[in-house]
């Protein structure tokens, strides 16, 4: 437990470091941390924290600086989150009117990123579950069969499907006559929970080609659902913190293209309550100590399907960024379920 004198001196550190981005000494925090304490208390109450973790003395500085231990706590119990300004809140919503979505989608990256002056990001919603409106098999060689799938919004998916047997034109034919007439409209998801019980009854090799179907068809449908849109990447190369190891922002920008570790962590950030933090390398998935990212989901009627954030140093004013988050997943709810 850290006792309340070592909390105000925590706080002040973080935030006069925030600020001014040079290690903070005990001479700074007793002119801004309100304390009337002699300076040998100050360190004394320094060399606690600092053996606890939560702030570190750089060996080319007396002062100190936070660490990711110390930058949790701060944003979990000490940060005073400030409201955004009637401007920031107008611009927002004059930018997130209802249109076209992909674009609402990139819009809300883009103004992140204006806002914050670091990278602003966007996970795009999950595709809903669609119904196809017909199907058609194509003999294209022995086992190999072009997989034409209609859906009930008029899109066209294209895939081919590798059997483990050849099949006549007019058994491909027959099998999807049977799965038009009994299935149009359903969902791939509520075909393949029928299948299991009612196509026991069935020839095996036409389970086996509508089984392939499904698959094929679901993967069409799910291409493209893991996606986000990032902007304003290129503003993290003049954030000091970051720029000065370029070692460092190469990984950042290995993980950008890359995308798995960005889309784990907006992945987490959907399923949970409200404004989450990820510091540095405290998460095990972020690709920098000096990095850290802001998220809050964002809901189409009612149901999350997506994430918005904010990518910049850990030395970022999280007090002005979690609520520009926050109003901005809000705004990109209310945009979407109008649409």
């Amino acid at each position: 437990m850290i006792d309340k004198r070592a909390q105000i001196l925590l706080k002040t550190l973080v935030e006069r470091y925030i600020s001014e981005g040079q290690p903070i000494g005990s001479r700074t925090l007793s002119k801004f941390s309100g304390l009337d304490l002699s300076p040998a208390t100050i360190r004394n109450i320094m060399a606690d924290l600092e053996e606890m973790g939560y702030i570190i003395s750089p060996h080319t500085s007396s002062g100190r600086i936070p660490t990711p231990l110390g930058y949790r706590f701060f944003v979990d119990s000490l940060l005073t989150v400030q409201p955004l300004g009637a401007v920031e809140v107008h611009q927002l919503e004059n930018q997130l009117h209802p249109s076209d979505p992909q674009k609402l989608i990139a819009s809300a990256s883009q103004l992140l990123s204006d806002l914050t002056q670091f990278a602003g990001i966007v996970m795009a919603p999950k595709r809903r579950s669609i119904g196809f409106r017909h199907i058609e098999f194509v003999n294209l060689s022995e086992k190999r069969i072009l997989l034409i799938l209609v859906t009930t919004d008029d899109n066209v998916q294209n895939r081919i499907i590798v059997s483990e047997k050849s099949y006549s034109a007019s058994e491909l034919t027959r099998a999807a006559n049977f799965i038009n007439q009994h299935y149009a409209g359903c969902t791939l998801e509520e075909v393949r929970s029928r299948m299991q019980v009612e196509l026991k009854q069935l020839h095996h090799d036409m389970t086996t080609l509508m089984t392939l179907a499904m698959e094929a068809g679901g993967a069409a449908s799910n291409e493209g659902a893991d996606s986000y849109v990032l902007s304003g990447e290129r503003k993290l190369l003049h954030v000091q913190d970051l720029s000065s190891n370029m070692a460092s922002l190469r990984r950042l920008f290995d993980a950008f293209d890359q995308k798995t570790t960005l889309l784990q962590l907006l992945d987490i950030s959907q399923h949970a309550q409200g404004v989450q933090i990820f510091i540095g390398g405290e998460s095990g998935r972020m690709p920098l100590d000096e990095c850290s990212l802001v998220t809050a989901p964002y809901e189409v009627n009612g149901q999350v399907v997506g994430t918005v954030g904010v990518i910049g140093p850990t030395r970022m004013a999280y007090e002005r960024i979690i609520p520009i988050v926050d109003v901005t997943a809000k705004l990109l709810s209310s945009a979407l379920s109008y649409h």
